[in-house]
């Protein structure tokens, strides 16, 4: 779909390439923010990302920026160009999304991106889930019992400590793994900080539950980790991190109205 851009984001592309038009082509991508642009013009192609017009907790498209500014050198996830509220300009990654159906068969590929990037020094960026919980909590119109039971036991439990520090990108899944000429690469980096390299595993688990130990299996394998000892360090993430997808397709769903989140946040509050 073609996009009208705004004069902040003609004045961003006109800061970084002050000899290049700021015309080309726009075009909106397909989500559920609307919020992504891509760019083709006398400066190649490039993706736009607009801070969401409804706040979603820990999203910040400044802090995006520095995040993948001090990850340039890993060449893991794209060139971060510029910012300017409330648009982040990134370079576009040629290459088509890992289909779901791979994400197992490639696991051994995504495992060594992930412990490349666990590798990488601290960001700066602490990932906290305790103030992030209270704040869904805070923003949702709609809330229940078992939802603040869980917040209240996790929260006088208090988060568990660290099998590992390191940045975490927090959104792996196959839609945000780019198979491109080089290898994998990862994209969407808006939830990624310094974190917990089990909660990390813990989402991903998520993502392929038959194959959960295989992927625990794989990463302690890789990362010189102990698979029993990962594996109790991500049971101790995993009540956390249902909470903060649910409250997360909570928040998503009253900002949207849309009919999928709402079937899924319900479903998660049921399971809780």
């Amino acid at each position: 779909m073609l996009h009208s851009p705004d004069s902040q984001l003609k004045y961003l592309i006109e800061q970084q390439w002050p000899t290049a038009q700021a015309g080309g082509h726009f075009f909106t991508l397909p989500g559920l923010s609307g919020q992504s642009v891509r760019i083709t013009g006398e400066q190649g192609v490039l993706l736009a990302r607009r801070s969401p017009a409804a706040p979603i907790p820990f999203v910040d498209r400044q802090r995006e920026f520095r995040l993948l500014h001090k990850l340039q050198v890993s060449q893991l996830a794209p060139r971060a160009l510029g910012w300017r509220e409330p648009w982040l300009l990134v370079e576009w990654l040629p290459g088509e999304t890992l289909p779901p159906a791979a994400f197992s068969a490639r696991r051994e590929a995504v495992i060594h991106l992930l412990y490349h990037l666990h590798q990488q020094p601290l960001t700066g960026y602490r990932l906290s889930l305790a103030p992030l919980l209270q704040r869904y909590w805070q923003l949702c119109q709609q809330r229940n019992w078992r939802w603040q039971r869980r917040l209240r036991q996790l929260l006088s439990r208090g988060e568990p400590r660290p099998l590992r520090l390191a940045p975490i990108h927090m959104d792996v899944h196959p839609g945000n793994l780019l198979v491109t000429a080089n290898g994998l690469r990862l994209i969407d980096w808006e939830y990624a900080a310094d974190g917990d390299v089990a909660l990390e595993l813990a989402a991903i688990c998520v993502v392929d539950p038959p194959q959960a130990d295989a992927w625990i299996a794989a990463y302690a394998e890789t990362a010189q980790l102990i698979p029993a000892v990962l594996h109790q360090h991500i049971q101790r993430w995993q009540p956390w991190l249902q909470l903060l997808m649910a409250s997360w397709y909570q928040l998503r769903a009253e900002q949207s109205q849309d009919d999928t989140l709402e079937q899924l946040a319900r479903a998660s509050w049921q399971d809780l």
